[in-house]
This record gives C-alpha cells, structure tokens and sequence, in this order.
C-alpha cells in the first residue's frame, strides 16, 4: 500500500472518533476523503459512504439503546418514507444524472462536479446547525399530520441519496419538532433512521458499481473502532465545545470544496 492508502485507513479511524464524540458528520468527512484523499470517482464515494454511515451508525444505536435513548417506533415509523427515497434516488435517479449536465461557453457542469456542490451546499446548513447557538427551548413542538412528515422524510430521503450522507443533522430537528423527542432521544433516535437509509441506499448502488469489498469492509471496521473510543472519549469532552468547533471544520471543508470544483 502506497503512503495515501494509510493515510486514508488513518482518517477512517479519526471519522470514526468524530461520530463517537460528535454523534454525527461522519458522510461530511467521509465523501470528501475518498474524493480528494483516495481518488474515488464521486458516485462511488457517495455509495461507499452510505455504507460506512450506515454500519457505523448501527454500532451508535447499539450505544444509545444501552443507555435508553432510542424511540425504536418513532425511528421505524419516520424511516419508513424516507428509506424508499433513498433506496429510489440511488437505484434509478443517481444512475441516470447525465454526465455532461449544462455547458456554458467554457464553463461544463458535469455529474461528478453536480455531486460535490450539491454536497457542500448540505455541508454549509450542516456547519450553520452546528455553529448557531440551540435555543433553551428546543423540546418544544407542533404534531402535524403524517402526511407531512412523510412528504418531509422523502424530500430528506432524496438528498441523502444524492449526496451519500446519512442525513442526521437533518433527521434529528425533524424529530424533536415534529415527533416531540428530547434532544438526547432524538440524537439516538436519528441513528435507527440513518442506519437503515444508508444501508438500503448502498443496496441501491450494488447492481451498477464494482465494490472494492476488501477496501470498503477494511474502512468501515476502522471506522466503528474509532466509534467505540470516541464514545469512551465523549465523558470528558465538552459536546457543546466540540459540535461547534467541529461546526467550523465543516464549513471550511464546504468553502474548500467550492474552490476545488470551480478552480478545475
């Protein structure tokens, strides 16, 4: 292995402590790393994020269920619509983005080029939730019709498909607004939805890419080993200090990623 691939299994290990101590951004480091780091085509960076997020996330829910900050109901009743978006997105609409989208004089918006702005565009929201101050009145919410959550879970279930992240920066107000969650459970609980989204997202990736199993099974268990001392870690760790501060990585990740694109 050249001295890029180590540096590649050593940052799984590092995104894996992030998710313990953070409980989420996993996909917003993964996807730029295999890209730029490893030189993964983006379509299949996006596919092999899902997977990692996904057995990733599994090992958090185990975590938070020990600690009794799991809804499984809620998690299964919300993740219900926004599986089969995920599961659609990958499956038919990812495969069927055009590789040349629009050109403009000499300026060509191609696929792969779509992916990662659409994808730092989400990494900006993400870094703002993460930065902004949580107001003391958080557990608040309003009950809406199902209906409306299950539009909300399918438009969320799109864009995790689209961009390969697990989605749980965006599942988790979803769930203290409109299900009622605490902000623990809802944290806990949004690991039940991604899990599931993710995993059945990379299904949807199996028929038209070859899989470095090898490579992505070697990655992902990295990943969890970096996920159970990041959890050992969380006790002395301000999470506060730490969202935050990880808040600002992403957005500098994000503003990165649009020089990368448009300076191609």
């Amino acid at each position: 292995m050249s001295i890029i691939d180590y540096l590649g299994y050593f940052a799984a290990f590092l995104i894996g402590i992030v998710l313990g101590l953070v409980g989420g951004g996993g996909s917003i480091l993964t996807v730029p790393l295999l890209v730029y780091l490893l030189g993964y085509n983006p379509v299949v960076a996006t596919a092999y994020s899902l997977f990692v997020v996904g057995t990733s996330s599994v090992v958090g829910v185990i975590q938070k269920h020990q600690k009794r900050l799991v809804d499984f109901k809620t998690g299964l009743a919300f993740s219900f619509p926004s599986f089969l978006a995920v599961y659609i997105s990958r499956r038919y609409l990812v495969p069927n983005i055009p590789d040349e989208i629009f050109k403009i004089n000499n300026f060509t918006l191609t696929k792969e080029m779509a992916i990662m702005v659409f994808f730092a565009i989400v990494m900006l929201i993400a870094s703002t939730s993460m930065i902004k101050r949580k107001t003391k009145n958080e557990d608040l919410f309003t009950k809406q019709p199902y209906y409306k959550t299950f539009v909300q879970g399918l438009v969320i279930g799109v864009i995790t498909g689209l961009i390969g992240a697990g989605g749980g920066f965006l599942y988790v107000p979803a769930l203290v607004l409109w299900s009622g969650l605490s902000m623990k459970n809802a944290v806990g609980t949004s690991l039940v939805i991604v899990s599931i989204n993710s995993i059945i997202g990379f299904f949807g990736d199996l028929h038209s890419l070859q899989i470095d199993w090898l490579f992505l099974l070697s990655f992902s268990f990295l990943t969890i080993l970096g996920i159970l001392l990041g959890g050992y870690l969380s006790k002395y760790v301000s999470n506060k200090k730490l969202k935050k501060g990880f808040g600002w990585f992403i957005l500098v990740m994000a503003i990165y990623i649009f020089i990368k694109e448009f300076s191609q």
